[in-house]
């Protein structure tokens, strides 16, 4: 069993129309087509009244090839000079929304766009929207640089989800172990600063409190639940809910390596004859699909090891897959970059 999941801070600001995003990152839908939005520049996260709550009658599949190119045109500027951030399946009208930034750097400026089964593109005006907002009381600071250079300000919502009426959010924070979640009730309340948490990453051979969550899907492991979340190099790691305690740090479970120089861009739950299923598309290494059967079987990863732990299957025909959200119960719709550069916006059958 899974859930959808959103996102949320210390200061709140109540449902109005003028929003003033910083940037446009993760996204996911909540109730009655309430899209979540995680501004990570501005360490905030969005909630907006999409009206967009017309069920789908054509089932929702969408096919736009050069995307990429499209949305550039549209936005006056060149494929080079976009990059597409997230994009997620509105589960009730099935429509694909799209963050974008144009531009590069800072500078960046965030639109959201969506896509319906015809292919039509067209902007949703986030400045008009009804909206709310909470600010994360502890985000890294904007002028802060780690070793390489980079901003954790732009990894202080990297990504979230809905369960059961409150936000989950992943990301980093300012504190000694910058690793954090928050749960967060919707509509929105002042936040906390959330959970540290820690884990041992196998191929490493060592425990990590600093690197963020890259995605996580809530699931339920023996009725309790849980967010199954995968990192960098790519342990996959059982959380439990009920241990996210404000103010405290958690030690988190491992229970695979899935191999390293690797990035996991996103993860959804789906069943199919009966059993459960995850899929995981990566930065380098394809698609995995792993069973759930057993899950709660496996032993923590406490040691360094190379790829072990919940087994995996990569799906050779899965090529270039950059996003990827559950359309159906049968279907996904997925980014896949094509081997020019372009970027097509598919339905596919879940394997």
């Amino acid at each position: 069993m899974s859930w959808k999941v959103w996102v949320t801070g210390l200061a709140v600001v109540g449902l109005a129309a003028g929003a003033e995003l910083r940037s446009a990152g993760v996204m996911a839908f909540g109730p009655d087509g309430v899209l979540f939005v995680g501004d990570s520049a501005g360490a905030a996260v969005w909630a907006f009244e999409t009206a967009d709550k017309t069920p789908a009658t054509r089932g929702g599949r969408v096919e736009v090839k050069g995307i990429n190119e499209k949305i550039a045109a549209m936005l006056g500027t060149t494929a080079d000079q976009i990059l597409i951030q997230d994009a997620v399946v509105n589960p009730i009208s099935k429509k694909v929304y799209v963050s974008v930034a144009r531009g590069k750097g800072p500078d960046a400026t965030p639109v959201i766009l969506r896509v319906d089964a015809a292919g039509k593109i067209e902007e949703f005006a986030t400045a008009t929207a009804k909206s709310s907002r909470v600010e994360l009381p502890n985000a890294p600071d904007a002028g802060v640089r780690d070793k390489r250079g980079g901003s954790p300000r732009q990894e202080s919502i990297t990504d979230l989800a809905y369960v059961d009426g409150k936000i989950f959010v992943a990301g980093l924070s300012n504190e000694e172990f910058a690793s954090n979640l928050r749960a967060i009730p919707y509509p929105f309340r002042a936040a906390d600063r959330g959970t540290s948490i820690e884990i041992f990453h196998g191929n490493h051979g060592r425990f990590e409190t600093n690197a963020p969550v890259r995605t996580f899907v809530p699931y339920a492991i023996n009725a309790e639940p849980h967010l199954l979340a995968a990192y960098t190099c790519t342990p996959l790691v059982k959380i439990p809910l009920s241990s996210l305690k404000p103010g405290t740090k958690v030690m988190g479970t491992t229970i695979a390596e899935l191999g390293n120089r690797n990035r996991p861009l996103d993860m959804v739950v789906y069943q199919k004859s009966g059993k459960d299923f995850i899929l995981m598309n990566n930065s380098s290494r394809g698609v995995m699909k792993l069973s759930t059967d057993g899950i709660d079987k496996f032993d923590a990863i406490t040691k360094q090891t190379d790829v072990t732990g919940v087994p995996y299957e990569t799906l050779a025909e899965w090529k270039g897959i950059e996003q990827l959200d559950k359309l159906d119960d049968g279907h996904v719709v997925v980014l896949a970059r094509a081997e020019g550069g372009s970027l097509d916006l598919r339905t596919v059958a879940l394997p």
